[in-house]
């Protein structure tokens, strides 16, 4: 029996434990002369001005875009006049594609090792791309046409654009993605390019949100005579112009200072790295669990303001106390570290919680009195107000709890394979994209929402479907954000804990540098902070 309990033990440890040339398991007599630089890494900031606000212009861009986004489906459906169907087959196909185009490139941006860094020539090399095709998509109407029926030519390139944009974005965003981890491995240099990113990001996503509806509405009304297809072509273009130049001057003047392992683990390895970071497998878990969830794809935030709200002005006015106290609750920033002690985990489990409060209490009183205008607008202003004022500390403080869960693997394993092992998550949360694609058939034929009425207030006239859709703007994603903040309650990687574990990251980069003789990042990295010292 002992010979059995020790086997299991052993293949545990194998499993689950430190590989051994981790920081986790290297001796500490090995890595102490490295003490030094390595608790002034942790405790001193190395990235210059230039370097936190290239990478805020770029958040911009990508908000920016994100803001367009988010009529995509109203674009397919109302510009294009494809079929809910048609468009709901197209993306699920996408993400299928994506169960291959993610893993592939992973792997490959795992295994980059060149003298420019490990993301900035992926970054410099496939903004363009990845923007362009955007712009085009988007200014497809103006050359097919905004003829009703199911165009085969609109529906093959709706699908050639998609498969295109998501080729380059997964070969864009997963270097982007993981910039700033490389370029420092001071922890208040990640909250302050996070802060700076909030701050200077936010406002991309709101210019779209400030002009898109207000001028679909006047066109609705006939007021003016701009096509939509031309609103979203020069949008398009406007971001891709932005994103381009962003982008791509961040990759140009920013730094990666991480010295990494210089031959990577074999991919068949690095896959299952995730079993040895328990907080990424808690996280894995919830995000299975809700990845089948869905709101119906439909831009039912355009519908809300438009039919619900009444136009461009009342919307304005809901609107209002949340884009006036989103930017400026990145000032509360210092506030909340102060309050929470700079404990992350109970920061971000605090502001989700009254996340969630707001969100309840918005559709909850708020749907009943959805053919009440002012009283469903004065509860949607109170409480989405409420919710904007932890927005910036609530997504400063949540991307740097994630960075520490990343470099949490690479405490236990010695690697960084922030792409590898995005092949085991992908593969498994992409099983339920068919389950996703028929719910949002069936939720969005749910609502009995007719998307063929021009959209005016209360054009449906029908106040069960207006419910339905005041739920599904706001309501709906309730349970998986209370199930994707389950993990932060086990997530122990605080205080103490977190500093050795970022003293012997530090300590064994160093020696990885001097082993390989490519320790000159380390060396203006000590120089720097000396300058700084002194």
């Amino acid at each position: 029996m002992s010979e059995q309990n020790s086997k299991l033990k052993s293949f545990t440890d194998q499993v689950f434990g430190a590989e051994k040339n981790s920081a986790a398991s290297i001796g500490e007599s090995k890595l102490n002369k490295y003490n030094n630089i390595a608790v002034r890494m942790f405790h001193t900031s190395v990235l210059t001005p230039k370097e936190m606000v290239l990478p805020a212009i770029g958040q911009f861009a990508t908000k920016f875009l994100g803001g367009l986004n988010a009529y995509r489906t109203l674009y397919f459906v109302n510009v294009l006049k494809i079929d809910m169907t048609y468009v709901t087959a197209i993306l699920a196909l996408i993400s299928i594609y994506d169960v291959l185009n993610n893993p592939l490139m992973g792997a490959i941006y795992d295994r980059t090792r060149t003298r420019w860094g490990k993301a900035r020539p992926y970054i410099i090399f496939t903004a363009i791309p990845y923007f362009l095709s955007t712009a085009i998509l988007y200014s497809g109407a103006l050359f097919l046409g905004d003829n009703v029926g199911n165009d085969s030519k609109k529906i093959i390139f709706v699908f050639v654009l998609l498969f295109v944009e998501e080729t380059f974005s997964t070969i864009y965003g997963i270097p982007r993605g993981n910039m700033v981890t490389l370029q420092t491995p001071n922890p208040k240099d990640r909250i302050n390019v996070g802060l700076l990113s909030e701050y200077l990001g936010e406002p991309g996503a709101s210019i779209v949100y400030a002009i898109f509806p207000p001028l679909m509405e006047l066109n609705n009304k006939g007021y003016i005579n701009i096509k939509l297809s031309m609103l979203f072509s020069i949008l398009a273009c406007s971001s891709a112009i932005i994103g381009c130049v962003g982008n791509i001057a961040m990759a140009i003047g920013c730094k990666e200072r991480i010295v990494l392992q210089p031959k990577p683990a074999p991919i068949g390895k690095t896959i299952f790295y995730i079993l040895k970071n328990k907080y990424a497998m808690r996280n894995f878990a919830v995000g299975f669990i809700t990845s089948w969830w869905s709101s119906g794809g439909y831009s039912w935030d355009v519908v809300t303001q438009q039919e619900i709200f009444g136009g461009s002005i009342p919307s304005f006015l809901a609107y209002l106390p949340y884009n006036l106290l989103s930017p400026l609750s990145v000032t509360f920033i210092p506030f909340f570290q102060k309050l929470f002690k700079n404990n992350n985990k109970r920061a971000v489990i605090c502001l989700r919680i009254w996340d969630i409060i707001t969100v309840i209490a918005m559709f909850t009183l708020g749907c009943p009195n959805v053919d009440k205008k002012w009283v469903v607008i004065g509860i949607y202003a109170f409480f989405f107000g409420l919710d904007g004022v932890n927005n910036g500390p609530g997504n400063v403080f949540e991307a740097e709890l994630g960075r520490e869960i990343n470099d949490y693997t690479e405490y236990m394993t010695g690697e960084r394979p922030d792409g590898t092992v995005n092949i085991l998550t992908d593969l498994i949360t992409k099983v339920t994209q068919p389950l996703q694609a028929l719910l949002t058939i069936v939720i969005f034929k749910w609502t009995g929402y007719d998307p063929t009425i021009k959209m005016l207030p209360w054009s449906q006239g029908n106040k069960k479907v207006y419910e339905k859709v005041f739920f599904l703007f706001n309501g709906i994603q309730v349970i998986p954000r209370i199930i994707q903040m389950i993990p932060y309650f086990f997530y122990d990687l605080e205080g103490e804990k977190r500093e050795k574990m970022y003293i012997a990251l530090n300590e064994r980069r160093a020696l990885v540098a001097q082993e390989d003789n490519t320790n000159e990042l380390i060396e203006e990295m000590a120089s720097m902070i000396k300058e700084e010292n002194e």
